[in-house]
C-alpha cells in the first residue's frame, strides 16, 4: 500500500509535473536579466559602443526600433508617468469588446521626452506597451532663452504650435522665474522635457486628454524645426554610422 504508483488518498501533483502551484499565464518566475540581443543595425552599433550618444542618432535621422537603445543612454535618468487610461469598445459578432488605452510619457528632465499610446485587453499590458512605444519615439527638445543669454537654457527657443484633432497648443517663451503657466497635463510633459519657464495657449476641446497630450508633444517636437542664427555656422558633413562602420556590420555574424 505504501507504493501504489500514485493511486490512493494522496492528492499528488495533479499532473502538473515540475511547474509548481502557479496559475499559469506567465505568472510564475520571470527572467528579467536577459541579455540584450540587438536585431537591427543601429542596435548592433549601439551595443558595441560605435555610437556614443542619442544626438548622433538624431543628427542622421535614424529610426529607433528597439527600446534598449534608449535604455543604454538614458537608463538612469529616464522617468515614466501614466497620463491617462481610458476604456475603448468595439462591436463584433460576439458582442461588445472592451479594451484599455494607455497614454504614457517618458523623459529625463534634460531635453528628451517621448509619448506612447497602446491599447490592450489588460491595463498592465497596455501600460507596458505604451512605455516601450514612448521610449522608441523619444525626441530631442531644444531649449533657449528669453532676453539675455545668461545661465543655462530655461524656456522654449521660439513660439511653437502643435495640433491634434480640434486641440491647438501654443508654447510661448517666458522670462526666467516665471514657471510653467500651463494646465497640469501639459505641465507634466514640459517638466519631463526640461522646460522650466513657459507660457501656454490652448484652443479646442482640451477635455479630450489624448489629443491634448499629443498636441503638446507635437509642439515640443517642432522646437528643432526652426533654424535660428546661432545655428548658421558652416556644417561639416560626415558619413553616417552605417557607412562609417560598414566593415563591422558586414563582418558580424548573423544572429541565430
Amino acid at each position: 500500500m505504501a507504493d501504489r504508483g500514485g493511486f490512493g488518498r494522496g492528492r499528488g501533483t495533479r499532473g502538473r509535473g515540475d511547474r509548481g502551484r502557479g496559475r499559469g499565464r506567465g505568472r510564475g518566475k520571470r527572467e528579467d536579466s536577459k541579455e540584450w540581443i540587438p536585431i537591427t543595425k543601429l542596435g548592433r552599433l549601439v551595443k558595441e559602443g560605435k555610437i556614443k550618444s542619442l544626438e548622433e542618432i538624431y543628427s542622421f535621422s535614424m529610426r529607433i526600433q528597439e527600446q534598449e537603445i534608449v535604455d543604454t543612454f538614458l537608463s538612469t535618468s529616464l522617468k515614466d508617468e501614466v497620463m491617462k487610461i481610458m476604456p475603448v469598445q468595439k462591436v463584433s459578432a460576439a458582442g461588445q469588446i472592451t479594451r484599455f488605452k494607455a497614454f504614457v510619457a517618458v523623459g529625463d528632465h534634460n531635453g528628451h521626452v517621448g509619448l506612447g499610446v497602446k491599447c490592450a485587453k489588460e491595463v498592465a499590458t497596455a501600460i507596458r506597451g505604451a512605455i516601450t512605444i514612448a521610449k522608441m519615439s523619444i525626441i530631442p527638445v531644444r531649449r533657449g532663452y528669453w532676453g539675455r543669454k545668461n545661465g543655462i537654457p530655461h524656456t522654449v527657443p521660439c513660439k511653437v504650435t502643435g495640433k491634434c484633432g480640434s486641440v491647438r497648443v501654443r508654447l510661448i517663451p517666458a522670462p526666467r522665474g516665471t514657471g510653467l503657466v500651463a494646465s497640469p497635463v501639459s505641465k507634466k510633459l514640459l517638466t519631463m522635457a526640461g522646460v522650466e519657464d513657459c507660457y501656454t495657449c490652448t484652443n479646442g476641446h482640451t477635455r479630450t486628454m489624448g489629443n491634448f497630450v499629443k498636441a503638446v508633444f507635437f509642439a515640443l517636437e517642432k522646437t528643432y524645426g526652426y533654424l535660428s542664427p546661432d545655428l548658421w555656422a558652416p556644417t561639416k558633413f560626415k558619413n553616417s554610422p552605417y557607412q562609417e562602420h560598414t566593415d563591422f556590420l558586414a563582418s558580424t555574424s548573423k544572429i541565430v
